[in-house]
């Protein structure tokens, strides 16, 4: 008896807009969340290797939470490629300046690290504030604590 596997096609993937409110929400547990609808991993038709995720908004991304000492402790680096190049930030002054790019890196770093991720992050919108220019996708709230990542 064989079984066929199937593959849906980019017709048949229907893309939903989601919108979450990043107000008093744990930054890990917001972030794996989101990676988990970005990737289609909810969806009962997931292929691991095509995009098959849905639009995500996050609003009120200066409000995100995290625990610990961390804002003092955690360190985002880069380099520029020239001697000395390198430079380090702290998460407080990247929450104080850019609040955006924290959600946005914590939420790379759960998605493949290929063009098939860099293609998920493109559905990714995050806004500092509670106002979003995506109100016309009609974007339906959603409540973290439904998503079950298991």
């Amino acid at each position: 008896m064989a079984t066929k596997t199937y593959v849906p096609k980019e017709s048949e993937i229907e893309r939903r807009w989601f919108l979450v409110d990043a107000n008093g929400v744990t930054l890990g547990r917001l972030a794996t969340q989101v990676a988990t609808i970005l990737r289609g991993k909810h969806k009962a038709m997931y292929m691991p290797n095509l995009d098959c995720g849905d639009y995500v908004v996050v609003i009120n991304a200066e409000r995100v939470k995290v625990t610990g000492r961390k804002e003092e402790q955690k360190r985002y680096s880069r380099h520029s490629g020239y001697p000395g190049g390198f430079r380090q930030t702290a998460l407080r002054d990247v929450l104080a300046k850019h609040p955006e790019r924290v959600i946005e890196a914590a939420v790379r770093g759960m998605v493949p690290h290929t063009t098939l991720g860099e293609q998920q992050l493109r559905k990714l919108r995050v806004f500092a504030g509670s106002e979003h220019p995506h109100t016309a996708q009609q974007p339906e709230p959603l409540d973290l604590d439904t998503i079950s990542t298991s």
